[in-house]
């Protein structure tokens, strides 16, 4: 059976300086206004999702996902143009949990209730990869220690209880194999370095009998084959992975098993598409530049409904149902949109998207 889950992330509508607030002061100050007003907006699109039909969503993700992990750093300090380190990283004793994780455990039996069945959420941290690239100076052993500090992160915030339970951790690392960099060239131990921080980090969460995923936007450098406590492989829709029959040989030789991207989460991207398939004649890219930005100009004036620019059920399944053939359903386990949505241009369009990616997953499992 595939399932559907999706990438974290959602437009925020509201007051987002009071949702930060409430966010920093999560664990310190429960009976604050922002800290009430933070709960309340997290569960309240748990729920949203999980009506989507989304089987095993991830936690609402309003807030800079890098940033959010940062933040629960001791021995890390910003400063202009990015981070340094000021001693070895650890887990603040205060910022030990991710607040919105803790809303969702916290809220359990609500959820239960609403649901009608035990629910499952998935947790997504940001990988060691693409948080090292956010400081000043980087030297091979920068991957071992945020590594140990991410792993701390995944063992705090993994539950399993009577009313749900954190099934899949996702780690996400969106920066890894899209530039040259000397830190993990081959044979290097800085390469060595972050492939076992994956693997501690992955580890934690299995230990807590949780399936693991690994969050790519690219998969040119194959480093990630190589962990052992890896389950699940996800990159986006036209990633090669998808196509390459190579990947079918790899996935049973290491007994690893790939996401179903099967939504365009770039929205501009979505215009495009739409705006090239309706022209009548062939569009340079300066005039589907200027249709594109004439499209927003719409949406943001409420002219144009945005749902216009999805990418419909027909699609999705179709690109479901080819990599369910090149590869077999039983390497399959999940499908969901190819990233998080906070760039659509609405909450309400975000939400119209799970719903077509789970109604999309269910119709095709339903086929099969």
């Amino acid at each position: 059976m595939i399932r559907s889950c999706d990438g974290g992330s959602l437009p925020f509508v509201g007051d987002i300086a009071k949702f930060l607030e409430g966010a920093a002061r999560f664990e310190l100050f429960p009976g604050d206004d922002p800290v009430r007003f933070f709960e309340k907006r997290v569960r309240k699109a748990f729920l949203d999702k999980i009506e989507a039909g989304v089987d095993v969503p991830n936690y609402p993700q309003f807030r800079d996902m890098s940033e959010m992990f940062l933040v629960m750093m001791d021995g890390v300090e910003r400063v202009k143009g990015g981070y340094l380190e000021t001693k070895i990283p650890s887990v603040k004793p205060d910022r030990s949990h991710i607040p919105e994780v803790m809303v969702i455990k916290k809220n359990s039996q609500m959820i239960y209730e609403k649901k009608k069945e035990p629910f499952e959420v998935k947790v997504c941290v940001t990988g060691p990869y693409t948080l090292s690239s956010l400081f000043l100076h980087r030297d091979n052993e920068i991957f071992s220690r945020l590594g140990n500090t991410i792993s701390q992160i995944v063992e705090n915030n993994v539950f399993s209880e009577k009313h749900g339970k954190a099934s899949l951790v996702a780690v996400d690392e969106p920066v890894f194999g899209l530039q040259d960099d000397p830190l993990i060239d081959f044979g290097s131990r800085g390469r060595e370095n972050l492939r076992k921080a994956w693997e501690s980090i992955f580890h934690k969460a299995k230990s807590k009998n949780a399936q693991t995923l690994l969050h790519l936007h690219n998969t040119a450098d194959e480093l990630f084959w190589e962990i052992k406590f890896l389950d699940v492989i996800d990159s986006h829709v036209d990633d090669p992975i998808y196509q390459m029959k190579k990947t079918k040989e790899r996935l049973e030789s290491t007994d690893k098993l790939l996401k179903a991207s099967i939504f365009i989460s770039d929205f501009d991207t979505l215009i495009k598409k739409k705006i090239i398939t309706t022209s009548r004649q062939k569009m340079t890219e300066l005039a589907t530049s200027e249709r594109v930005a004439e499209a927003w100009t719409g949406i943001t004036s409420r002219k144009t409904d945005p749902k216009t620019f999805l990418e419909n059920l027909n699609v999705m399944k179709k690109r479901l149902v080819d990599i369910v053939g090149r590869f077999g359903v039983e390497r399959i386990p999940y499908a969901g949109p190819e990233c998080g949505l906070k760039g659509f241009p609405t909450y309400k369009c975000a939400l119209e998207c799970l719903r077509r990616v789970s109604s999309a997953t269910k119709s095709v499992t339903k086929e099969r």
